[in-house]
């Protein structure tokens, strides 16, 4: 009986190529049998006692196809998207190649081949990879149209430096609609236009960006976003949705407003506005599951009774008080 060779510590950690395993030592075929790893597809092979990790598994396939990339959900997760629960654990490696090469025929790969324009791909995390641009479209033959625009609102919003060391969005509506337009005949492109058309810039996260579209599902108004108290002050308490005529302020308060801090942050802000004579509206986890069904209603009776302040509505900001 023969002792197995523990793996090199160079490739104990990940999945890895063939010239990965060469280059570590391995250069043999007849090794493969007596060391602890196992063949996972053509040129790829991984420690036999591996815990399945996405991003390793897609830097190995993507090292192991020259001409290929990672794309759809499999860069969507990559890429950190919030996706919708359904995907939300989905370990699909998705791969995808131009019509130029081969169609992709690996064990436990979905590939795909399809047009890509000149800046659709890129270097990232130690593989090609779709751009998170791109693979937003190609999320749009596979997600339904809030979801898509939940993740297109995602990569429009402008960052906060101070927390994500970026002062840029990763794109613009303007940016997407000329990829879109580069794309006529993908599948999911008529998606793609819709989600554009629904797409708004100040959605902090995707229960925000579900919110707003049940209130327009609901048949109210469009609401602002980012709703400052105070119009001319940056360092303004300010509301997630609203209606400034109505004085009505929206605030979705997820599961990161539950520390002390925050709750207390979170009270300060909202005794502002109604010092100020704002209705204040506070929804969460319970409210997302139905939909926000109950929160629509509570909104259409605030705004029933809001008051049309007439100095805002003539186009003047609140005097800070």
């Amino acid at each position: 009986m023969q002792i197995p060779i523990p793996v090199p510590s160079k490739l104990a950690s990940a999945p890895f190529t063939l010239s990965e395993a060469q280059a570590a030592g391995l250069a043999r075929p007849q090794l493969w049998k007596r060391v602890s790893i196992e063949a996972v597809s053509k040129g790829i092979y991984r420690p036999k006692d591996w815990a399945f990790d996405l991003e390793s598994a897609a830097r190995s396939l993507s090292a192991a196809s020259p001409g290929a990339w990672i794309s759809h959900v499999t860069a969507a997760k990559i890429h950190g998207f919030s996706l919708p629960p359904w995907l939300s654990d989905s370990h699909e490696l998705h791969l995808s190649k131009p019509r130029t090469l081969p169609a992709v025929r690996r064990k436990g790969v979905i590939g795909h081949t399809v047009v890509v324009s000149e800046g659709e791909i890129e270097l990232s995390h130690g593989m090609w990879i779709s751009t998170r641009s791109r693979t937003w479209l190609d999320l749009a033959r596979i997600l339904r149209l809030n979801e898509l625009v939940s993740v297109g609102d995602e990569l429009i919003r402008v960052p906060r430096p101070e927390f994500e060391q970026r002062e840029l969005p990763f794109t613009t509506i303007h940016e997407l609609r000329i990829m879109v337009d580069r794309h006529k005949n993908l599948q999911g492109v008529v998606r793609a236009r819709e989600a554009l058309d629904l797409m708004r810039v100040g959605a902090d996260s995707a229960p925000e960006t579900a919110l707003r579209l049940a209130m327009l599902d609901a048949g109210l108004p469009d609401p602002e976003l980012q709703v400052r108290l105070y119009i001319n002050d940056p360092f303004s308490p300010s509301a997630d949705l609203g209606y400034r005529q109505r004085r009505v302020a929206i605030q979705y308060d997820g599961g990161h407003h539950l520390g002390p801090e925050q709750i207390l942050s979170d009270r300060r802000r909202d005794k502002a506005f109604e010092a100020a004579g704002w209705t204040v509206l506070i929804f969460g986890k319970s409210d997302l599951a139905d939909n926000f069904a109950n929160a629509t209603r509570q909104i259409k009776r605030a705004l029933r009774n809001g008051w049309v302040d007439p100095s805002v509505q003539a186009g003047f900001a609140q005097p800070h008080e």
